[in-house]
């Protein structure tokens, strides 16, 4: 059997309080794991808030990866209850400063992810990443990974895909969009049914809650399946709790792939995308 428990950590975390979500994430995840949860997928910038002031500030909450005190928290959780695990970190490595997503398995660090797309005044605060969107091969399924953003560009999933993966993750941090209906899905639900749609993917959007210096966070964090509709949530705007789905990653390959109608993976043309790019 290839299918498991996959749960979202939809969470307030404390402005610069690393030690004070480490606890708060590592009792989700303790949560998560005694319900089932093989992969745990928390919100991004987990380890220290997000409304820095400037990059000095965003420098001084900064974590090295996967040596900092928030990744090594997580790694150790990670073995004990053998389960996988992303959460966005805050990331410091040399004089550079990342926003990120750290991939811990029970064996140790698998990866981090730096944010692509640096929205609004991530770009005066943030370094951009440099290499692309690895794709992560696990007992679980191959897993890509994103940040909030990055769900705005079809290319993040796109690149994903075309490497295999079965299931994005996007730790986030959605904050409201103009003109978004009360009574509607929020635009970053349409980003991820999309997303997973177009890429015969699973997708699962976490996010924060709560307000932090002014800034309101949305929740109402996802699961999605390959079809592109949701498996779970969306969760409420305003509570700390766990979004949960049982997935199939490996097991869904051929159903996922070999739809008679439509295989927009198989049906590309790159042939007439190169002048784009």
């Amino acid at each position: 059997m290839t299918g498991f428990l996959l749960a979202g950590v939809q969470m307030r975390p404390a402005f610069g309080d690393a030690r004070a979500n480490l606890a708060a994430s590592s009792f989700w995840i303790r949560e998560a794991a005694a319900r089932g949860a093989k992969l745990v997928v928390l919100p991004e910038a987990a380890s220290a808030g997000y409304v820095f002031t400037d990059r000095a500030e965003a420098a001084q909450y900064a974590e090295p990866v996967p040596d900092g005190p928030t990744s090594t928290g997580w790694a150790a959780l990670a073995a004990e209850l053998e389960v996988w695990i992303v959460g966005g970190v805050t990331e410091r490595d040399g004089d550079r400063v990342y926003n990120s997503a750290v991939f811990l398995g029970p064996g140790g660090h698998l990866g981090t992810f730096r944010k692509a797309h640096l929205w609004n005044d991530e770009k005066r605060i943030y370094d951009r990443n440099t290499t692309g969107f690895p794709v992560f091969d696990t007992p679980l399924g191959r897993i890509g990974v994103g940040i909030c953003y990055d769900a705005w560009f079809p290319e993040t999933f796109r690149s994903a895909a075309l490497q295999g993966a079965d299931l994005v993750v996007l730790p986030s941090n959605w904050v409201p969009v103009p003109g978004q209906p009360d009574d509607g899905p929020a635009m970053a639900h349409l980003m991820c049914m999309t997303g997973a749609h177009s890429n015969q993917c699973y997708v699962a959007g976490i996010n924060r809650i709560g307000v932090e210096r002014g800034q309101e966070f949305v929740g109402r964090s996802v699961l999605v399946g390959p079809d592109g509709w949701p498996l779970a949530g969306p969760a409420s705007r305003n509570r700390e709790e766990l979004v949960t789905a049982e997935v199939d990653l490996i097991g869904t390959r051929r159903e996922r792939r070999d739809n008679p109608f439509n295989q927009p993976l198989a049906d590309r043309r790159p042939d007439l995308y190169s002048q784009l790019t």
